[in-house]
């Protein structure tokens, strides 16, 4: 390969990062707002006195992402 051929294949890789990071950062951004809902509506729930107890300790989770998130909430 001659120069000219490695600088155009690392510029193209360098796209490709930067497309995957462009990505990656509108993934986590979704699941952000995934989370805060999730976290919203159970906080809606406990403040409805709907919710048991036990919820508190799931929020918590949730709130450090310790935790998947379940559709029981």
């Amino acid at each position: 390969m001659t120069d000219d051929d490695l600088r155009e294949m690392i510029r193209g890789l360098e796209k490709e990062e930067d497309e995957i990071s462009l990505q990656r950062r509108v993934l986590h951004g979704r699941i952000d707002i995934l989370r805060a809902e999730l976290v919203s509506r159970l906080r809606e729930q406990v403040n409805a006195g709907e919710a048991q107890l036990a919820d508190i300790g799931r929020l918590s989770e949730i709130l450090t992402a310790k935790a998947t998130p379940t559709d029981d909430a």
